[in-house]
């Protein structure tokens, strides 16, 4: 179930507070518009680590594609980059 409640509310923050769960955000209006989330710690941390998998998975495909169109770079291309920046 949905948790809203104005943002007035938090003057009496606890009852506010006890309605967060892992899963059960609240979520806070001004002026009866959406505006804030009140999360659990650990629900906010997963959300973090699926943001982060979300770039990495837009990055490795764009790489990919990149690949499919322009032509991969050999191993030997990637060996000899790296020792001639090392010089």
């Amino acid at each position: 179930m949905t948790n809203i409640s104005p943002v007035s509310d938090l003057r009496n923050y606890n009852t506010v507070l006890e309605k967060v769960a892992v899963g059960s955000p609240v979520y806070l209006t001004v002026n009866g518009r959406g505006r804030y989330t009140i999360r659990d710690i650990a629900e906010d941390e997963e959300f973090e680590k699926t943001k982060a998998m979300l770039r990495l998975m837009c990055e490795l495909n764009e790489g990919r594609r990149s690949g499919e169109e322009d032509g991969y770079i050999s191993s030997e291309d990637v060996r000899s980059y790296f020792k001639n920046k090392e010089s």
